[in-house]
């Protein structure tokens, strides 16, 4: 039987640095191998003897594109351990600094990372040119959940505002206010981007999948909840260890998480939303359903 090997060196348009391996024979796909060879950069040691107050700010430089989700779980954690509850009005602040950085990361992977492969071109710089009005609606998108990060965050790249037990530095009600035109715009863009991205040639292709993410029941989950699975998991984020385990593999400097029962799994916005699909408002509903 014939077989091939695809080796990609470098994957582009992708956070990080990895290659892909990937053997056929027969037609049907026998082995694949995702390596991330981005160095370790040892976060875990850099904590050691810091104070409690310096986590969120060290934790945010572990990315610059979603760095609250790292000052999140630093933050919420200390405030675990101290048994500190920063509150209803903090815990929305906290929520709306996430939601922008989830506009900014998601508007940066939609019209500038992934397009361009569903479109055939080899850039954002090629679908600038073909589709000037996709790319400009793209950035004002992303720089909205810019703007949001800014005023809540202290900055848009590894926010500085974030302490725990709440800010040091709450926004004033004008700035919030000034925001509300953009964001109106935003929420129309983000249907439109729903359409769109509903229109791009997806294939055919689909399998069953194990799906873990948080889930709390009152809202679509960001930073707070149990941990829920597919299969009928529920359990405390401080059970976690107690069903899964994380470990190296020869291939790959990034931990892999694997559950003790053995079965694979996926996280990330496909279980999300597959966990928390009621949670969502009516309006981000229908446009799921029609897309």
């Amino acid at each position: 039987m014939k077989s091939r090997t695809i080796n990609v060196d470098t994957l582009a348009r992708v956070e990080g640095e990895g290659a892909l391996r990937v053997r056929v024979k027969g037609g049907h796909v026998e082995d694949v191998n995702l390596k991330i060879y981005e160095p370790p950069r040892f976060f875990e040691a850099f904590l050691r003897g810091r104070a409690s107050f310096e986590a969120p700010d060290i934790t945010a430089r572990i990315c610059g594109i979603c760095p609250v989700a790292y000052q999140m779980s630093s933050t919420q954690a200390i405030e675990r351990i101290l048994g500190i509850d920063a509150g209803t009005e903090i815990r929305r602040l906290r929520r709306l600094l996430y939601c922008g950085e989830w506009i900014e990361s998601h508007a940066l992977h939609i019209y500038l990372l992934h397009a361009p492969d569903f479109l055939g071109l080899e850039d954002s710089i090629q679908l600038a040119r073909t589709n000037p009005d996709i790319v400009r609606q793209g950035l004002r998108l992303k720089k909205i959940g810019n703007d949001l990060m800014s005023l809540i965050g202290g900055r848009e790249i590894h926010p500085i505002n974030v302490r725990v037990g709440g800010f040091y530095r709450a926004p004033r009600a004008e700035d919030l206010k000034a925001l509300e035109e953009d964001l109106t715009w935003a929420v129309e863009a983000a249907a439109e981007t729903v359409r769109w991205a509903g229109s791009l040639p997806f294939p055919d292709f689909e399998r069953e999948y194990l799906f873990v993410a948080l889930r709390n029941g009152r809202e679509y989950p960001m930073n707070d909840g149990r941990i829920a699975a597919s299969d009928g998991m529920d359990i405390g984020v401080d059970e976690y260890e107690r069903h899964f385990t994380e470990e190296h593999v020869e291939r790959s400097n990034a931990l892999h998480s694997v559950r003790h029962s053995g079965e694979p799994y996926l996280v990330g916005p496909l279980a999300r939303y597959a966990l928390n699909f009621e949670t969502l408002s009516s309006r981000a509903q229908k446009a799921a359903r029609d897309a």
